[in-house]
């Protein structure tokens, strides 16, 4: 109970994780293209420092000009480059690259050149990149997280023969990842000094823990269930198992966490969320959930770890009752 309640407080933590990060926050110095953008942000304060691009058929392109110019969001407009029945519109916003303004004025361009005549006219640029990309990984997490958790959970079924100790090692996976993205969001900010969460973040740390966090916890409860075939009792089973595969766990841990560490020395601030998030959880993994979390609950679900399988059927309770000794009639007198 002690170790659910400190990985739960950790994962209040990701309720700090919020904000995506934006294209000049990406590194964790400041590069040249990042100055220059802020430099012209200060000449400049009446409109943004980076164009939105518009794509229009040629032929369509006047009626898409007047339009943008028309927006509100948009302070001028000037068109560009023609060529294969395409022409060039750049148009800059009145609200600073990736703000709320942008973001709007770029959704009521999408939404309003959607129904001007001719059609076809693309809105695009870094800043529209940055909304495809985050719906993109929105939509995706929908589908690949629940696809990942399924196929893992059919594969410890169908390889323990037990849907609780297969929910737990999956439910395990969830909490390891929940407590170190929750201590990531405590520390990106005030320690790193990082403006947000890369889009891209949450699924690839995902994917990453729950494959190296299943297969530790495949180590340990893989070999507890041959222990208990052998006819050891569940508490028995997972003591052994402890002991028999903790030095491997305790040592690919350390390897797998040492080598993530690494990846925050990279100037780059998805590189330093990634490998910060991944080495915790791998740790936590390890020392607190392997070692005590899963083997605490193997204790006390005693031989229901193992419902509905052969092995649950097959043990007693633990600890067994000790049999009745049979009371011979004493001789009288």
């Amino acid at each position: 109970m002690g170790g659910l309640a400190l990985l739960g407080a950790l994962a209040l933590g990701a309720l700090n994780a919020s904000g995506d990060l934006k294209q000049e926050d990406t590194f964790t110095d400041k590069p040249e293209s990042v100055s220059a953008m802020q430099t012209l942000a200060r000449a400049y304060p009446e409109q943004g420092s980076q164009p939105i691009t518009i794509m229009a058929r040629t032929a369509n392109a006047d009626a898409v000009l007047r339009v943008t110019q028309g927006h509100d969001g948009i302070v001028r407009a000037e068109r560009g480059r023609s060529g294969e029945g395409w022409t060039e519109i750049s148009a800059f916003a009145k609200d600073a690259p990736e703000s709320a303004g942008e973001v709007s004025t770029i959704k009521g361009l999408r939404s309003e050149l959607a129904t001007t005549d001719g059609g076809k006219a693309l809105v695009g640029g870094a800043s529209a990149e940055q909304i495809d990309l985050e719906k993109t990984n929105a939509d995706d997490r929908k589908v690949v997280i629940p696809l990942v958790m399924l196929a893992v959970l059919l594969i410890l079924i169908a390889l323990l023969r037990s849907l609780i100790a297969s929910v737990m090692l999956v439910a395990a996976v969830v909490t390891v990842l929940g407590a170190a993205t929750g201590l990531g969001g405590l520390l990106f900010e005030p320690v790193f000094d990082l403006k947000g969460i890369d889009p891209g973040l949450p699924l690839i740390t995902f994917v990453f823990l729950v494959a190296l966090g299943v297969d530790h916890g495949i180590f340990l409860m893989h070999r507890m269930r041959e222990e208990a075939i052998k006819g050891a009792s569940t508490p028995q089973a997972a003591l052994t198992a402890l002991h028999t595969t903790g030095g491997v766990i305790a040592s690919a841990g350390l390897v797998l966490a040492a080598t993530f560490a690494v990846l925050p020395t990279m100037p780059m601030a998805m590189m330093l969320e990634l490998g910060f998030i991944i080495a915790v959880g791998v740790l936590l993994d390890t020392f607190l959930v392997r070692t005590y979390l899963v083997t605490s609950a193997s204790l006390l679900l005693d031989r229901w770890i193992w419902w509905p399988g052969k092995l649950f059927r097959r043990q007693a309770p633990w600890p067994a009752p000790a049999p009745t000794p049979e009371r011979t009639a004493e001789p009288v007198g």
